[in-house]
Formats: structure tokens, C-alpha cells, sequence
């Protein structure tokens, strides 16, 4: 025989699909073809499997060789096709029976002596084989645990490719994925540590109920970023679905731990405010690659020193904050990552930042606007809550931990406040407030009386308040009203709204 197919899964972005890998073997003179749109790590394939073929004892057959990756449209990047490849070229010299292969698909870099090894992206690869109706995978040994997780699909392992040889010819039985530890939480942080700062800690808790973006504004030590990284501890667990999109998304980027458990916690990513563009909203040659906005999807994305960023790395954030997703394109495709994050921006109100706020402040009116001026109109103009923080007192940092809510009692009242905006909008789809869109909300059932209404109408009319702001505090009046236990907001639940939007009611 010389011709043989073996399954494999390639990914372009988080989808993926599964891919043929065709092996031709012909008389001529030896060498060997890789086509299909390969990049340039899939094209060092040959050399890689070539020696780990004759390393592992088998013959490597001196004729000439053609590996086409169907579909042949598909760009296909990586070194997951290793072991398929290998497989592919032994059952086409026929050496292998591959029959035990069939509707099978096999996933894993080789080494120059024959093991197998790990790769990124296992999880939608093993996701995206499911849905085409594979049932068996066979994966790295070090991926399994990860593979796993996905229902529905039998794992087998191999660490070498011997191990997977004598499975084909002999039966030789493969490994199966090792136990998962029982997950361990961690205490993590707490709100309790947070001292004094009640409109932060108001705003925080409104912001993690209905999933809405949030500024924190004020002069060093008054709590903004300790409040910001205890964010994560209000909010619910992911659901199952949720947690395969975090988790995959993990692992397509290479940062999944080595347990390979579903992160079940909403991920929080903190790039330095040096970030660039790219490392911000995804990037790199060829295919791009997920970028910290992508990480945190399901999860939190905090700026600290937000005004310290550069000012395209922030507005590259606006589509994305909108839509919820990033569309990179490159002269090889497009590739699109899920991006539903809940951003949180901490910045001083000026240069000179003095602890004790603006009445020892040493800036001119000019450096202040220019300082602030960096985080531009229409990107706070997506931010639902904006709340400046005041100066720290004595008498609240000596109290601190004595009289404030831990994260276990604001998280239980997140959880509630979230099970009724579920349940209303069931119907839509959506979650969670913030992502209502206006129009619905605007319309009847939903839009409220005029007279709750009225003073944020007159705002829009004076133009102190944009059309996507009026929709946001409407959208923050259903959280409070949520958070209260009540089915619907009232005129103080949009005044509320309109103070943690703008700062003032009136």
C-alpha cells in the first residue's frame, strides 16, 4: 500500500478543524512534499519525523513522498501533526496496519528520538474533533489531563512514538490521561482587607452584579488597586461553558497550568502599563495570537496607572470593549478571539499625585488636563462607573478589617443580583446588565417612566451626557435595583446610577 490517512485537528485562532493528513509514497527519487498551506514550523515537520521514525526502530522508506493537510485551503500552523504525519508515512510504506486509527484523530510533536511531546491548544482540538463526531483522541502525555476535560470523548495517551507503533501493530495498550488532584482553593484576597472607602467598595459591587466596566480615580494609597485585584474574589464561578472558553483559550496561549483543571475562577490580567499594542489585543507573524484582553475574557482586565499607557495601546481597547470580541488580520487570515472582559482602569489625578489630594497639588491646570487627557472622551465614554476616590484618614485605616464586608457576603448578594438579571433576560440571551443592548431597554416593557427618567434626559439634551452613556446608566439603575431586590429601578436607582456614572445626580 502506499497511500494512507490518519485524523489530526489544526486550529485557526480558538475554532478547530479537523484536518486530513494524506500520505503518498511513489518511486523517484527520495525526498518529501508537505503541502496544504503550511507554516514554517509545520514545514520542519519532515526532518522531525524522519528521525524520530529511525530513532524509534522503524525503516524509513527512501522513496519519494507526498503529505498533503486536507483541507487544503486551511492554514495550518504548529507541530501537532507530528505524530499523525509519522503515522500516515509508516501506514503508507506499509509498515502499519492503521486500521486501529480509524476515526481516530492523533494529536503531538515529536522529538528527534521519538518521544512525544506537549503542545498548546490540546482542549480545542480535542472540542472541535467532538463536534465533527470523533469519539477517540489520542494525545501527548503531558496534555492528557487537559484533553480530559472535554465530555464525550475517550483519551488515550503516548509518550513516545514506539508506544503508539506497538498499539497499531500489536494491540500494545495505550496510557490513560493520570488522575486529576481534587482542585485546591486558594484564599486568595479579600475585600475585608480593604479599609474605609465606601464609594469604592459600592462601586466595585455594583460593577461586578451587572458586569460593568469601571474607573477608579484618586491620589496614591487611597485603595484603588487593592480594590480593583478583589474584584475577581466577588464575582460567581464560570459555568461549564464558560470555563471551556477560558480555559481553552489558556491553553492556546501556553499559560494553562500544569493540572490541566478548568479555571472555574474569572482570570485577571494586569499587563504593565509599558504594554504595547499587540501584547494588549492579540498579535505576532503568521496567525495572531490571543493577547491579555483575550486572557481575561469571562474575567477582569486591569489598567493600574492607566494614564501611563500609551495612548494607541488604550484606544486599540474601544471595539473590542464594544463588541466583545477582536478581529486580527494578517496577510496570512483573520483570526478572532472572544474578548467579553470586564475593564478596570486605576489612575492618579495628576503627575505629581500628591497623597494628600488636590489642595497640596503641585501640576499646573495644563499638566493636569494634559495628564488625564490621555484616557480620551470616547473611550471613558464605555466605562458604565467612574468614581474618584478620596484620601485615606487616620481614623479609617486604623478600623480597617473591623467594620467591612468580607468578599464571601458582597459575593453572595453579586450572586443573587446576577440570578435575577439571568432570569429576566433569559429570553435575549444575555447575563448579565451591561450587556443588554439600549434599544431594548428602551422599549416598552423595559423602558422606565419619564419621571425617573428626567433628569438623566435633560443631561442628554444638554449634551453633558452622549446617547451610549444614557444607556449605560440605565443599564447601572437595573443593577442597583437587582442588588436591592427589587423587580424594577425607581427614580433613586437612576440617580444612584447617574452619580457612579458622572459623579453628581443633577
Amino acid at each position: 500500500m502506499s497511500y494512507a490517512k490518519v485524523l489530526c485537528v489544526g486550529l485557526v485562532g480558538v475554532t478547530g478543524h479537523l484536518v486530513e493528513v494524506e500520505a503518498d509514497l511513489a518511486p523517484g527519487l527520495p525526498t518529501v512534499v508537505l503541502s496544504g498551506l503550511p507554516d514554517t514550523a509545520l514545514n520542519e515537520a519532515r526532518d522531525r519525523v524522519r528521525a524520530a521514525i529511525v530513532n524509534s526502530g522503524q525503516r524509513w522508506p527512501n522513496r519519494r513522498i507526498t503529505v498533503n493537510l486536507l483541507p487544503a485551503t486551511l492554514p495550518k500552523h504548529g507541530s501537532a501533526f507530528d505524530l499523525a504525519i509519522a503515522a500516515a508515512l509508516l501506514g503508507g510504506a506499509g509498515e502499519l496496519p492503521l486500521a486501529p486509527l480509524d476515526d481516530v484523530a492523533v494529536l503531538g510533536e515529536l522529538g528527534l528520538d521519538g518521544t512525544v511531546r506537549p503542545v498548546r491548544g490540546v482542549l480545542p482540538m480535542v472540542a472541535a474533533a467532538a463536534r465533527a463526531g470523533i469519539r477517540r483522541v489520542v494525545v501527548p502525555l503531558h496534555n492528557a489531563t487537559e484533553a480530559a476535560v472535554v465530555p464525550g470523548v475517550r483519551i488515550r495517551a503516548v509518550d513516545t512514538l514506539h508506544r503508539l507503533v506497538a498499539f497499531i501493530r500489536d494491540g500494545a495498550p495505550l496510557l490513560d490521561p493520570p488522575c486529576r488532584p481534587p482542585a485546591v482553593p486558594s484564599p486568595g484576597l479579600d475585600l475585608a482587607d480593604v479599609a474605609g472607602q465606601g464609594l469604592g467598595r459600592r462601586a466595585l459591587e455594583v460593577s461586578a452584579a451587572g458586569g460593568h466596566h469601571l474607573a477608579l480615580l484618586g491620589p496614591p494609597g487611597a485603595g484603588k488597586t487593592m480594590l480593583a485585584e478583589r474584584l475577581p474574589s466577588i464575582l460567581p464561578e464560570l459555568d461549564d461553558a464558560a470555563a471551556l472558553e477560558v480555559t481553552a483559550l489558556h491553553s492556546i496561549a501556553g499559560v494553562l497550568p500544569p493540572d490541566g483543571q478548568l479555571l472555574r475562577r474569572p482570570p485577571f490580567q494586569a499587563p504593565h502599563h509599558t504594554a504595547t499594542v499587540a501584547s494588549l489585543v492579540g498579535g505576532g507573524s503568521g496567525l495572531a495570537r490571543p493577547g491579555a484582553i483575550s486572557l481575561a475574557h469571562r474575567g477582569v482586565l486591569f489598567l493600574d496607572e492607566a494614564a501611563e499607557f500609551g495612548k494607541g495601546a488604550l484606544e486599540a481597547l474601544r471595539q473590542p470593549l464594544e463588541s466583545g470580541r477582536v478581529m486580527l488580520t494578517r496577510a496570512r487570515g483573520g483570526t478572532e478571539y472572544p474578548a467579553q472582559v470586564q475593564l478596570v482602569m486605576a489612575a492618579n489625578p495628576c503627575p505629581c499625585a500628591k497623597p494628600a489630594g488636590d489642595a497640596y497639588c503641585e501640576c499646573t491646570p495644563l499638566a493636569r488636563r494634559r495628564y488625564l487627557g490621555r484616557l480620551s472622551g470616547p473611550l471613558l465614554d464605555r466605562i458604565d462607573v467612574q468614581v474618584t476616590l478620596a484620601p485615606m484618614r487616620a481614623a479609617e485605616l486604623m478600623e480597617g478589617g473591623l467594620t467591612t464586608e468580607s468578599s464571601a457576603l458582597v459575593a453572595e448578594r453579586v450572586g443573587k443580583a446576577r440570578a435575577a438579571a439571568a432570569a429576566r433576560w433569559a429570553d435575549g440571551g444575555w447575563r448579565v446588565n451591561a450587556e443588554v443592548p439600549g434599544p431594548h431597554l428602551r422599549r416598552p416593557p423595559w423602558r422606565l417612566p419619564a419621571d425617573d427618567t428626567h433628569s438623566l434626559r435633560r443631561r442628554l439634551d444638554s449634551g453633558s451626557l452622549s446617547a451610549r452613556g444614557f444607556d449605560r446608566v440605565i443599564r447601572l439603575a437595573w443593577t442597583i435595583a437587582d442588588l436591592d431586590g427589587r423587580d424594577r429601578p425607581d427614580a433613586h436607582d437612576v440617580d444612584e446610577a447617574t452619580q457612579l456614572r458622572v459623579g453628581s445626580a443633577g
